[in-house]
């Protein structure tokens, strides 16, 4: 009989010639577990989905009451859902009044899609403008304002009309103009190694936009639900945004994105053509189930209060030869070291160790540190002299 390693191999589509092959049984707050009971801590969060840890007993007793009641029973906004209905809801309760309507979808991808087909929809304009190094999601629409040529050309020609600018760069803003139906931006730049924009330059690219009629696209797929220490990032810059794009950390586990904005905005997508933007499984009750409790435990239990002093103590911490630069808010770091080599070394030794950090799509120089916001302080030592060994046994290796 065929292991499940060889089964992955033969059966799943593999997206790179060297996966992980971290087998893994269960998991549980910020470990995973493997067949063996090795326990490994969780320091990317499943890619800062597992802000509230793994299988939050809130989260999953509210996926047990949805299945109880029902699961998928129409397309996206024909039928009144309770889930969804309270969800949206929620969000909107903890947002600036003027994003007021929200639209679930699948994926953060998807929200991408939906917020550009809106902005060139409300604004009647085609030009769009995305940063340099920026991720958005692999979809087509996505891939056309990812700013990184390398994983692009195979799939030319993608969206017409999407220009670059440097991220925290003031002069480029010029270029946002009336004929500019949105900028879509991330709000900290996660795959180009945590790069947090000055305030001076948040302000600037939202007034850019207000004089224009711009709409800005803030994505908040990797920041949102507290991972900088605030709900949405954007309320470090005193800015707000036209569009918000949400996912990844809003399920608690749960497939589930949204992209939200003011109800009058988002009304274009009802009319001229009827059914603008449509999904099947967009919000099903079950992930809108476990978002709504996932919303409500970061609240309720206060999760984000000590997120600044975790971020002290890591970068506390993270103090060693090989580490040029720790960078990032919040729990969403990165560490900086010299190459690729070194970075997957270290990052094969560190789960050989027991626990699990990654690299960056744009950055593969340095590690991704994004841990649950449950994490201990204990778990935050435990896991930095894990990976400050790591880093010392790969020095010892290359002499």
């Amino acid at each position: 009989m065929l292991s499940l390693r060889q089964l992955f191999l033969l059966n799943n589509a593999q997206t790179s010639f060297t996966p992980r092959m971290l087998h893994i049984e269960r998991a549980e707050g910020v470990y995973l577990y493997g067949p063996d009971n090795k326990s490994y801590i969780d320091f990317v969060s499943g890619f800062a989905v597992s802000n509230v840890g793994h299988r939050h007993p809130k989260v999953v007793q509210a996926i047990k009451d949805q299945v109880d009641r029902y699961m998928h029973l129409a397309v996206y906004g024909e039928y009144i859902q309770s889930p969804q209905v309270l969800y949206a809801a929620k969000i909107t309760s903890v947002l600036p009044e003027s994003i007021n309507s929200v639209y679930f979808v699948n994926s953060g991808a998807e929200a991408t899609e939906g917020a550009l087909k809106l902005a060139k929809r409300y604004t009647g304009r085609k030009k769009i403008l995305s940063c340099n190094k920026a991720y958005h999601g692999s979809t087509h629409g996505a891939l056309s304002v990812m700013g990184n040529e390398y994983y692009k050309d195979a799939y030319q020609p993608l969206l017409p009309g999407v220009e670059f600018i440097e991220f925290n760069k003031e002069a480029d803003l010029l270029k946002i103009d009336e004929e500019t139906a949105c900028v879509i931006m991330e709000t900290i730049q996660g795959e180009a190694g945590v790069r947090v924009p000055d305030q001076v330059y948040m302000q600037a690219l939202r007034k850019r936009c207000t004089e224009t009629g711009t709409l800005l696209i803030l994505d908040e797929i990797q920041t949102g639900f507290g991972r900088t220490g605030k709900l949405f990032a954007f309320e470090h810059f005193d800015i707000v945004p036209d569009i918000l794009l949400l996912a990844k950390g809003i399920g608690g586990g749960m497939p589930i994105g949204a992209f939200c904005a003011n109800r009058d905005v988002m009304s274009v997508l009802a009319d001229n053509p009827i059914l603008g933007h449509i999904t099947t499984f967009g919000g099903h009750p079950v992930c809108c189930a476990a978002g709504l409790a996932t919303l409500s435990a970061i609240i309720e239990e206060d999760m984000m209060a000590g997120i600044d002093e975790k971020e002290a103590l890591l970068r506390s911490e993270l103090i060693h030869p090989a580490i040029k630069e720790v960078r990032g808010k919040g729990l969403m770091l990165c560490i900086q070291l010299d190459s690729f080599a070194q970075v997957e070394e270290v990052s094969k030794l560190c789960i050989a160790q027991g626990v699990i950090v990654d690299w960056f799509l744009h950055c593969d120089t340095a590690l991704r540190i994004a841990p649950p916001l449950i994490i201990s302080h204990r778990e935050i030592i435990s896991a930095c002299n894990i990976i400050k060994n790591a880093l010392t046994e790969y020095e010892m290796r290359a002499k």
